[in-house]
């Protein structure tokens, strides 16, 4: 059991096949979507990406919405839409647009979004750019109607990290949020785990294990440099960042047993946050830098705990269950997701933390490595589906799930990186 739950972050590595293009399937029914017709912007036919298949995806995947049937009407960003028309099939908002290329190869994109029942133009957006900037231009779009019909920033333009094994080689992969567009940061032959995005979205810090023993590396994600930065005796594991983006919390097992450590993002000396006899591992900082969760076996078996972080008494914070690791804090506050073993079964949990109420959210049993979105409304985890590892999203009940998998390839390790400047 220790020995599980401080490598709880290998479980499933080496059986990993290769990487494949991906699929976005979402299935179930929220209590509440907003209905959005997205129209086929003018130009999709002929545009190397279909931008408003990319928006309206991106939409039904957030759970907050469902898509009306266009019927293959023909709009653009300066048409004006019969409102009751759009009323009469169901629809609240209304997406149009177009893409056309210019002379000089680039794309000139434009949308515009109605309100259908207030008959209100509520703006829109226009951008050119090159081909290989459509699908994040279309994941921008997105976030404008997110943001312009919920009141909540849109997280679709915001990237992943995850890692797969292609036989013998190990891959640090970065890709938008739905999993598409895909980049190889890093590989090895020896496992790479516990990815985990900077403050700032420029840097990753990861634990390698290409020395034999894992130790813990930074990388820059423009440039793909890297820096070493915890190669102590032992292992070196579990890195995570303060919110400013200065210290890391790590796992060290340098003074024997393995213990919390925070040390200066760029490397230096790591100072000891606890004395204790047991394993403590899996640290993550609150969104104020003032608590670090973390899990520990000191109760007697694996639970998430939390202790300031200029140190003090540890408190308890899973009470059901024998087995409670993964902790993931959502960045407004509120929630707290971690993966609980029941009955054998590992599945993924949110408990409200003004209340202490915990819920599951999967009917799957091997879930691993929940990680919020940056605007706290959804939750990126690996699980296995019909034998197969994939990554899937979930809203916090559960009621929404999008499956991003590869067709051949299984993923793990997924961390959701912030929202860019």
């Amino acid at each position: 059991m220790l020995k599980r739950l401080l490598f709880s972050f290998l479980a499933g590595l080496l059986c990993l096949p290769a990487f494949a293009q991906f699929r976005v399937e979402v299935s179930g029914v929220g209590l509440t979507q907003f209905p959005v017709a997205v129209v086929p912007f003018r130009g999709d036919d002929a545009a190397p990406q279909k931008m408003a298949a990319i928006v309206s995806a991106d939409l039904e995947r957030s759970g907050q919405f469902r898509g009306v049937d266009t019927g293959g009407v023909a709009l653009d960003e300066g048409s004006r839409p019969d409102v009751s028309a759009w009323r009469q099939k169901g629809a609240d908002a209304l997406v149009t647009g177009s893409i056309n290329r210019l002379a000089d190869g680039r794309f000139d994109v434009r949308m515009r979004l109605w309100d259908v029942v207030r008959g209100q133009d509520l703006g829109g957006q226009s951008y050119v750019v090159t081909a290989g900037d459509l699908r994040l231009v279309a994941h921008r779009l997105a976030d404008f109607v997110y943001e312009k019909l919920t009141g909540d920033k849109g997280v679709f333009s915001t990237r992943i990290a995850y890692v797969t094994k292609v036989g013998q080689k190990f891959n640090l992969w970065i890709a938008d949020a739905d999993g598409e567009n895909a980049q190889s940061a890093l590989n090895s032959s020896e496992p790479i785990i516990s990815p985990t995005w900077a403050p700032n979205g420029t840097q990753i810090a990861y634990v390698s294990f290409e020395s034999r023993k894992p130790v813990i590396f930074v990388h820059d994600v423009a440039s793909g440099k890297r820096r070493l930065v915890a190669n102590f005796k032992g292992s070196n594991s579990a890195p995570a960042w303060s919110p400013d983006g200065k210290t890391l919390a790590v796992t060290l097992s340098r003074d024997g047993g393995s213990q919390l450590y925070l040390m200066d993002a760029a490397g230096g000396e790591p100072r000891r946050l606890a004395q204790s006899s047991s394993i403590d591992t899996e640290p993550t900082f609150t969104a104020d830098g003032k608590t670090i969760y973390f899990v520990s076996d000191r109760g007697g078996s694996p639970q998430i705990y939390r202790v300031p972080s200029g140190g003090g008494n540890p408190e308890r914070v899973t009470f059901s269950g024998t087995y409670n690791i993964s902790p993931a804090l959502s960045p407004d506050g509120k929630w707290l997701a971690y993966i609980s073993r029941v009955s054998g079964a590992f599945k993924l949990y949110v408990m409200e933390l003004a209340s202490g109420t915990a819920t599951p959210v999967t009917d799957t049993s091997a879930d691993e490595n929940p990680s919020f979105a940056p605007n706290s409304r959804l939750i990126i985890y690996a699980t296995q589906q019909q034998g197969r590892e994939a990554l899937m999203t979930t809203t916090l009940d559960g009621k929404i799930k999008a499956r991003l998998a590869g067709q051949n390839g299984d993923i793990r390790e997924p961390d959701w990186g912030p929202v860019q400047k």
